[in-house]
């Protein structure tokens, strides 16, 4: 590990702007676009108040495909969405139940679960209509949901249906909502979400409970059995484009963690402190929630992100040490976020678009 901050701080690398894509939805009624990824695809997805719209993006991320849109079944307060890598079927994970519907809002499975209020609410809630106008619904915590890369599976963190406030993580037939696999996870989660593996069998899970021992799963669905590796206080951030290692800080950002896939063993850490010099009326520097993992021996990782001008960094996980600082030929507001093997994401300063960046140095 470098113990030298400033000499390696002081190496640039350059960000190659790869494509731009433009937001679906305005940036007042909608949430912040978000790239979902899997192997050989990219989608833009944006959740807005009725609806959820989808860009298809190229193996590149230069090409654009169709744009299309599911009608959402409640709004975007109460709950998370995920989409299937065809683009066919969208599932919403909300306060009541996990849904799946086609493009025309055509409900094709719905999964009853436990009801993720905040006020201890034991009720089996058959709509949402049930709660909507209930102010201690509408803060609602919440679970999350997500395809495996071939789309046949659905994992789903949820809350349990007769035993409050205990929580599931659940493997779906993403055809019919059949549950195939489940276990309870042990946490009491006010949001999680989920990592997915290049191999469908393994699944990321973070569960953010409030404090600074918040866990993180990884998950293994071996066609009968679900089981799961438990880390303490660790968020994650990406996983390597083969699969074989995650990356994560924990909640108090002091460092980055590199684990093993098979296992979830860590293998190494990188400090904040140790190799980024801190900004300037800072103490010390401290890594950002979020990072990608774009290369096998390169991610993108920030620091400062409370600030105007949060710092990007390129980090070597199998190391663990720091590279150097990022580029940009734009400004960027915030932190890297992931967009799949070979790129990486950021936000327009007003969230009205996506860029994709790769290294014009990159191996």
């Amino acid at each position: 590990m470098s113990t030298d901050p400033i000499d390696a701080a002081a190496v640039a690398h350059t960000a190659r702007l790869v494509a731009t894509v433009l937001a679906p939805l305005g940036a007042v009624d909608a949430d912040a676009p978000r790239i979902q990824h899997g192997p050989g695809r990219r989608l833009l997805v944006q959740r807005g108040d009725d609806e959820l719209a989808v860009v298809g993006l190229g193996p590149t991320g230069q090409e654009h495909g169709a744009e299309f849109r599911f009608p959402a079944p409640w709004p975007r307060p109460f709950g998370d969405v995920t989409v299937s890598p065809t683009g066919d079927l969208a599932v919403f994970s909300g306060v009541h139940a996990v849904r799946a519907v086609d493009r025309t809002g055509k409900v094709h499975w719905e999964l009853p679960h436990g009801c993720w209020s905040t006020a201890k609410c034991t009720a089996a809630h058959a709509s949402f209509e049930e709660y909507a106008d209930d102010p201690r619904h509408r803060h609602a915590d919440r679970g999350s949901a997500a395809f495996s890369p071939d789309g046949t599976l659905v994992w789903a963190h949820v809350r349990h249906a007769q035993d409050w406030p205990h929580e599931e993580w659940l493997v779906l037939d993403a055809a019919d909502g059949s549950v195939l696999g489940r276990t309870r996870t042990s946490t009491v989660g006010s949001a999680s979400a989920h990592f997915p593996h290049p191999d469908g069998s393994y699944m990321g899970l973070t569960v953010g409970e409030g404090h600074e021992d918040s866990p993180s799963l990884w998950g293994h669905w071996d066609g009968t059995d679900l089981s799961f590796e438990r880390v303490e206080g660790v968020l994650l951030q990406d996983v390597s484009p083969s699969g074989g290692h995650f990356l994560c800080t924990d909640p108090g950002q002091w460092a980055l963690y590199l684990h093993e896939s098979a296992g979830a063993q860590e293998t190494g850490r990188l400090n904040a402190r140790d190799v980024v010099p801190p900004a300037p009326g800072e103490d010390m520097a401290r890594w950002d929630y979020e990072g990608a993992y774009p290369y096998e021996d390169g991610a993108v990782v920030s620091t400062d992100g409370h600030t105007t001008e949060p710092r990007h960094w390129l980090v070597d996980p199998g190391t663990p040490s720091l590279r150097g600082r990022i580029v940009y030929s734009l400004p960027v507001p915030g932190g890297a976020l992931p967009a799949g093997p070979g790129l990486w994401a950021t936000l327009a300063e007003d969230r009205t678009a996506v860029h994709l960046w790769s290294l014009t140095d990159a191996s």
